[in-house]
């Protein structure tokens, strides 16, 4: 076995441990395409609804949330 990296190895051991390839996605596609349907709608629906000063509250607050780390 080449050298690995804490990461790399970490999922060799949980690959050999648990006999699964953590390569295969576990998604069902319909479902997928379902939320990704929504999910595009839902954020122009969003901003439509918002007023800008409402949204611009929000975006100053996701900014200040983003520098205080």
């Amino acid at each position: 076995m080449a050298k690995k990296d804490l990461n790399q190895l970490a999922k060799f051991i949980t690959e050999q441990a648990t006999n699964e390839d953590t390569e295969k996605p576990l998604k069902n596609e319909a479902a997928v395409a379902l939320g990704r349907l929504g999910g595009l709608k839902g954020g122009i629906a969003r901003a439509n609804s918002l007023s800008a000063e409402r949204r611009k509250e929000i975006g100053m607050n996701a900014a200040k949330k983003r520098w205080e780390k």
